[in-house]
């Protein structure tokens, strides 16, 4: 299928897999850009010098465009986007920060440039900036995520009504049928996040992977507004959490439990009790771990049948 999200990036589907922190290595960017999607390293997760090695690796195991997501809240922001000019990557997801910030310096070095936003104020902010596309991410995700609470079925069309440049829908898009659900609202593609995470290619830990298998509807809550919020997995560190909020906690006292590493700790490292768990409220519908193609392949199965029965009622 042909449209502006495949025509932007020169893929095959209008899908985009997530730059997600501890889970977008080489392995799986290069997997989903070989499947006809767009692959995303996450660089949130990387010092300069290894998200080097990870781009070079991943130009050594695909031919397709690829990318790169970078949470401008990160420190060595200037020498990570040295390092992407420098190994000629040509497509960068910003989030976590203001898209005015760097889009421009990307544009005049001929880099695509999309921002992640969770409202339409931030939107209409990343069309001013200049980018050349917007990922409007919904409530339902995994990960950081937007304070206010909007869901994807109501931001997506909020969104489409006040921006003219390519629209991402994300958040609890897993499956071929919320793709069409969201294009139909308008979306001209998706981004998908935690069914990339339960892929043999992920580099997270076997057990984080397991773990997002076997979550259940209510077993993951967004939390932590105060510093930035993000939608956890319940566990012990989620429960430390939530009695912390019983006492009123202060902003310092709040960051002094979250303390340094906590998400390599859980996804990482397989620390399923003291570990930060990212994952979306869509894990309760992913049910295995499968390799990137397969995940791929079934995708665009569901939504070319959601798309047949749709048109035969």
């Amino acid at each position: 299928m042909s449209n502006r999200i495949t025509t932007l990036f020169n893929i095959k589907y209008p899908v985009i897999q997530a730059g997600m922190i501890w889970n977008s290595g080489w392995r799986l960017a290069s997997a989903a850009s070989n499947s006809g999607i767009l692959g995303l390293l996450g660089a949130g997760s990387m010092y300069p010098e290894i998200l080097r090695e990870h781009i070079q690796k991943c130009k050594k195991a695909t031919d397709k465009p690829f990318g790169v997501n970078v949470p401008m809240l990160y420190p060595n922001i200037q020498e990570i986007m040295d390092i992407i000019v420098e190994e000629g990557v040509k497509i960068v997801f910003t989030s976590a920060g203001n898209p005015k910030t760097w889009t421009s310096w990307l544009k005049e070095r001929g880099i695509t440039v999309v921002h992640v936003v969770s409202s339409v104020k931030f939107a209409l902010k990343a069309q001013e900036a200049g980018v050349d596309a917007i990922v409007a991410e919904g409530f339902e995700a995994g990960g950081h995520n937007g304070r206010d609470e909007t869901t994807t079925l109501t931001l997506i069309p909020m969104v489409k009504e006040h921006i003219n440049i390519p629209l991402i829908a994300a958040g609890g898009i897993a499956t071929g049928q919320a793709m069409l659900a969201t294009m139909i609202l308008g979306a001209d593609g998706v981004q998908v996040g935690s069914r990339f995470v339960a892929s043999e290619e992920s580099s997270s830990h076997i057990a984080f992977k397991q773990k997002v298998v076997d979550a259940k509807e209510g077993d993951t809550q967004l939390t932590l507004k105060e510093l930035a919020p993000v939608r956890l997995i319940k566990n012990k560190f989620y429960n430390e959490v939530q009695e912390l909020y019983k006492k009123a906690p202060t902003v310092d006292q709040l960051r002094e439990l979250l303390g340094r590493a906590r998400a390599k700790k859980g996804m990482f490292e397989g620390d399923l009790e003291e570990g930060e768990l990212e994952i979306g409220q869509i894990s309760g519908l992913i049910h295995d771990i499968k390799p990137v193609s397969q995940i791929v392949t079934d995708l665009m199965d569901e939504f070319e049948d959601a798309k047949r029965s749709i048109i035969s009622l």
